[in-house]
């Protein structure tokens, strides 16, 4: 198995949205008021030169087989931004990508000077919510700031 782990280009962007389509369709998410529908998945490295974001990718044999990013949303408080838009092929789950991923933006949100992340997601993608408890993330009881995905019913935060 020979993974790189890189920083989004923008040839990457409609591997990558395609990839996020595939796994909402594959959990039959693919609702309003999640990045199913959001503009930016279709240009997710322009969304990433937003300065305090970085997004990576999980990429074999040159095809992008995963991706992970942290990005300062809008209306959260300082110190605390978004982990977002991470997904991964369902023939590369269970074998430890995704917790490098995670890592690889954890060390991100360090960098740029976060002491928090926060997450929504969906109940439907349990395996990644029980990586994300895994991983430290702890239940809270309701969104913060303006992600603009109202389709989403967990969220959950995490101190760096």
């Amino acid at each position: 198995m020979d993974i790189v782990f890189r920083p989004i280009e923008e040839k990457d962007n409609k591997e990558i949205a395609d990839l996020i389509r595939t796994v909402f369709t594959e959990f039959n998410i693919h609702r309003p008021g999640t990045v199913y529908f959001d503009p930016t998945t279709d240009n997710l490295f322009k969304l990433f030169t937003t300065p305090g974001s970085e997004y990576w990718i999980a990429e074999e044999n040159g095809v992008i087989i995963g991706g992970c990013g942290v990005f300062p949303t809008p209306g959260l408080p300082d110190g605390c931004a978004e982990l977002v838009k991470f997904y991964l092929s369902s023939s590369q789950r269970g074998k430890g990508i995704g917790w490098q991923l995670m890592e690889k933006t954890f060390d991100s949100a360090k960098s740029n000077g976060y002491r928090q992340l926060y997450l929504e997601s969906l109940p439907e993608l349990s395996r990644a919510i029980s990586l994300y408890e895994k991983a430290g993330f702890r239940f809270i009881p309701g969104p913060m700031g303006q992600s603009g995905h109202f389709g989403c019913q967990i969220w959950m935060l995490k101190d760096l």
